[in-house]
């Protein structure tokens, strides 16, 4: 059967149709993690879960994150990527939806897990259908994506314990995010391109025509991509640089409330941080797009971060909001460079997105861990501030790792073939 590929249902499939979709996917994969660090003293006085079980609700989705993204290449190729994507959001929605019938702590464990799930599917499809669809584009539409993705956990940390308020209980707040997870879903249906369907003609007896099985695409194995050290620096360095978002999306709220801050105050910290984490998602790959070498971008990301940690840890009432937009900063600009430069390796879009997910897969996967270990730095210590001297630590690894990503030497670190 020929290759044939549809742009879209009822024709609407225009590459700004595409990018809205792209867009509105992406601010619904983080207000499900945001939303808990503003109401963390009413879930624990809910729920009965402690500081440790608190940070199960970030390190479970972003374990399953990790590994989604690394099983991304066999998802695509069971699901393809537009299916991929209409999964995530029904995912994301019914567990957003959950959290308003379901109540315990076990329950909010699991929905988070559900949306995980989602989130995982999600993150492992769309930069593919970006290279696809925008390839001229690609550094900027990648920023665009980042950039909703912190958005979303702007609106989250902020919205989440206003409608919690409103509704009078925190299970409103956190479901109410099923809301725009459906409208995407649905934009997505209408207007994502179908993805391509290759199918090999079958002879009478079963077997598939010669000619036919040769034309299909093949991808760099999986395996084989795990045998390169780039692939296990770029997963390092994106995992431990993501472990401070995780850590301040779970804790940086309940850390200015145990300084007396009350939980929406707290919580507009967080949406600070992730709006300067949007704008700096779009604004640095859009600058960085001018030259194929990303490395000054990306140490300036890291240096912004650790200027926000540095502040958190030793002079936190100095200057709050400071702190927060300069980590903020810091923390958007480098995780949409670290997915250009994932993709910037290999020309082929089933390639560079293929690495891209055992990146997310393998740095989500170390990025989980890190509020389950501030949460026993802050029982053994008393304070969150351990935590952020602990990823002003990291922030140094990951500047020196930096330094490797030379692109004319792409070729030699990460071979097409062989």
């Amino acid at each position: 059967m020929a290759v044939e590929v549809s742009t879209g249902r009822r024709g609407i499939g225009a590459p700004g149709w595409a990018l809205a979709a792209i867009v509105l996917a992406g601010l619904n994969l983080r207000p499900f993690l945001t939303g808990i660090g503003p109401l963390a003293p009413v879930i624990r006085n809910s729920t009965g879960l402690d500081y440790r079980g608190m940070a199960w609700l970030t390190l479970l989705p972003m374990v399953l994150i990790g590994v989604g993204a690394c099983l991304a290449p066999a998802m695509r190729r069971w699901l393809g990527e537009r299916r991929a994507v209409l999964l995530a959001l029904a995912l994301v929605g019914i567990g957003s939806l959950l959290r308003l019938a379901w109540p315990g702590g076990t329950a909010l464990i699991a929905t988070a897990a559900l949306c995980g799930l989602g989130t995982a599917a999600a993150q492992a499809a769309l930069p593919a259908i970006v290279k696809r669809q925008f390839p001229a584009r690609m550094a900027m539409v990648m920023g665009l994506y980042s950039a909703a993705l912190m958005a979303g956990g702007a609106l989250g940390a902020q919205l989440t314990p206003w409608i919690a308020g409103l509704g009078g209980s925190w299970h409103a707040g956190l479901a109410v995010w099923a809301l725009p997870a459906w409208a995407g879903w649905l934009l997505a249906w209408r207007t994502l391109p179908r993805d391509a369907a290759v199918e090999p003609a079958v002879l009478a007896n079963g077997v598939p025509h010669a000619k036919a099985a040769a034309s299909r695409p093949t991808t760099i194995p999986v395996l084989r991509l795990l045998g390169r050290p780039r692939t296990w620096l770029l997963m390092a360095s994106f995992g431990v640089m993501n472990g401070g978002y995780a850590s301040l999306i779970a804790w940086l709220a309940a850390y200015y409330q145990e300084r007396g801050w009350s939980g929406p105050a707290s919580g507009g910290l967080i949406a600070v941080m992730s709006v300067a984490q949007a704008v700096a998602a779009l604004a640095l790959p859009t600058l960085a797009a001018r030259s194929p070498d990303r490395r000054a971008w990306l140490a300036l990301a890291l240096a912004l971060q650790a200027i926000g940690f540095a502040g958190l840890a030793g002079w936190p009432d100095l200057a709050p909001l400071a702190w927060a937009v300069i980590g903020g900063a810091g923390l958007g600009g480098c995780f949409s460079l670290y997915l250009v430069v994932a993709l910037d390796h290999l020309p082929r879009p089933e390639d560079a997105a293929a690495l891209g997910a055992l990146m997310q897969g393998g740095g989500f996967l170390l990025a989980g861990c890190a509020p389950w270990l501030a949460a026993v730095l802050h029982d053994a210590t008393g304070s969150f501030a351990a935590a952020w001297w602990y990823h002003l630590a990291a922030v140094v690894l990951v500047m020196l790792a930096t330094t490797r990503f030379d692109p004319r030497r792409y070729l030699a670190a990460m071979p097409s073939r062989a």
